[in-house]
C-alpha cells in the first residue's frame, strides 16, 4: 500500500471515528455527546465502586424499604444513569404509547401535554412537577400551557442539567427546579395550583409518603395527575416467568417494590383525595409503548461498542460500560412486561384535593 492511500485510509478512519464519537449523540435530542458521558455528581474515579454500591442496596432490600434511605439509593442511581438516559432517549426519561405518523419525540410530548391538560390549569398558574429529572416533561408543559413549572428532584446533577437545558430553551422564566426529597418538600402548605408526576413516585419506598405531601403542598380544589409504574391485573405472583420479568424490572430502575394497580387509587383516598379517573394509558386502541425499546436493540449495540471505546480511552469513566449494560437487560425485561402485560408504566390516576 502506498503512501497516498495509507493517508487517506487513515483520514476516512479519523473522520469516522470522529463522527461516530464526537456527532453521533442521541437519536432525537443531542443534548448530551458521547464524549462527554459521565457519573453525575460522582467523581470520575468512583463511578464503578457506585455502581457496586447500587446493587449492594439489593444485598440488602430492608434498606429499601424505609424513607431514610432511598434518597442515597435513588441518588446513586441517577447519578449513574443521567448522562446514558439524555444521551440514548433523550430529556424526558419516561414512556409514551407509539402513535403512528409522529416520532417517539413527538409521541412523547402529546403524552406530557395531555397530563397539564388534565389539570385544566390556566397560563400563569405554578404547578409542580414531582421527580422532574432533567426537565423535559416540564419544559413541554410550560411551553404549552403558559403555567409557571416548579420541578423538584433529589439529584442535584440533573438540576444542574435542567437548569442548562430550561435556559437554551429560553422556559428559563417558567421553570424553575429545586434539589430535594419529594417525601419532605421544602414547599409551603396549599402554594401550588396543580401537580404531576411522570413515571417518578414509583421510586417511593411508601406512594402513602408521597401522595401526602403532594396533597399538603397543592391548594384546596386543584388537582393531581400521576403515571405510575404498576403491575396490571394479568400478573400472576405464582407465576416464576412474571416474577423474574418484575424483579428486573426493579433492579434495573431502583424501585423498592412495583406496587399493584389496585394500590394507586386505594392510597390516594387514604390520604385525602377525592379520585377523578382511573385510566391505563396503555391498553388498546393505545399502540405499544415498548416498540421504542424493541427497535433500539441496533443502537443499543453501536452505542455499547462507543461506550466500551471510550471507557478503554479512559474518557467515559470506568463503570460506565456495566451501567450501560445493565440498563439494556432492564430495557428487556421492561419490553417482556409489556408484551406479556403485566407490567404498564402509565397508569394514570386523577385526584382532587378536597375543597375546604
Amino acid at each position: 500500500m502506498d503512501s497516498f492511500t495509507l493517508i487517506c485510509t487513515a483520514s476516512l478512519l479519523a473522520a469516522g471515528l470522529y463522527w461516530f464519537v464526537c456527532i453521533l449523540g442521541s437519536a432525537e435530542v443531542k443534548g448530551k455527546r458521547a464524549v462527554q458521558l459521565s457519573g453525575g455528581s460522582i467523581d470520575k474515579e468512583k463511578v464503578q465502586d457506585n455502581y457496586k454500591q447500587y446493587w449492594s442496596f439489593f444485598r440488602r432490600p430492608k434498606e429499601i424499604e424505609t424513607a431514610d434511605k432511598v434518597p442515597a439509593f435513588v441518588d446513586t442511581f441517577y447519578n449513574l444513569v443521567t448522562d446514558i438516559y439524555e444521551w440514548g432517549w433523550g430529556q424526558s426519561f419516561h414512556f409514551s404509547p407509539s402513535i403512528p405518523g409522529k416520532s417517539h419525540r413527538e409521541a412523547t410530548r402529546i403524552h406530557e401535554e395531555m397530563a397539564v391538560d388534565l389539570l385544566g390549569v390556566k397560563p400563569g398558574a405554578r404547578i409542580l412537577d414531582a421527580g422532574c429529572g432533567v426537565g423535559g416533561p416540564m419544559r413541554a408543559i410550560a411551553a404549552h400551557s403558559g403555567a409557571n413549572v416548579v420541578g423538584i428532584t433529589i439529584n442535584e446533577y440533573q438540576v444542574n442539567r435542567a437548569r442548562m437545558h430550561n435556559k437554551k430553551a429560553g422556559l428559563d422564566s417558567l421553570c424553575e427546579v429545586v434539589c430535594g426529597n419529594f417525601l419532605q418538600m421544602p414547599f409551603a402548605d396549599n402554594s401550588f395550583d396543580g401537580a404531576y408526576s411522570i413515571e417518578a413516585t414509583c421510586h417511593a419506598p411508601k406512594l402513602e409518603e408521597v401522595y401526602k405531601e403532594i396533597y399538603r403542598v397543592i391548594k384546596p380544589g386543584s388537582l393531581y395527575v400521576s403515571y405510575e409504574w404498576v403491575t396490571t391485573e394479568l400478573y400472576q405472583h405464582e407465576d416464576p416467568e412474571h416474577v423474574e420479568i418484575i424483579h428486573g424490572i426493579e433492579r434495573g430502575d431502583a424501585l423498592p417494590g412495583l406496587r399493584s394497580y389496585k394500590d394507586i387509587a386505594e392510597v390516594a383516598r387514604q390520604v385525602g383525595f377525592e379520585v377523578v379517573k382511573e385510566k391505563d394509558l396503555a391498553k388498546p386502541p393505545s399502540n405499544p409503548w415498548w416498540t421504542r425499546l424493541k427497535m433500539g436493540r441496533i443502537a443499543y449495540w453501536r452505542n455499547h461498542i462507543l461506550v466500551t471505546i471510550l471507557a478503554w480511552l479512559g474518557i467515559a469513566p470506568k463503570g460506565t460500560v456495566d451501567v450501560h449494560e445493565m440498563l439494556f437487560v432492564t430495557a428487556d425485561y421492561l419490553s417482556q412486561g409489556g408484551e406479556k402485560g403485566i407490567f404498564t408504566p402509565m397508569h394514570m390516576i386523577l385526584c382532587r384535593k378536597p375543597e375546604e
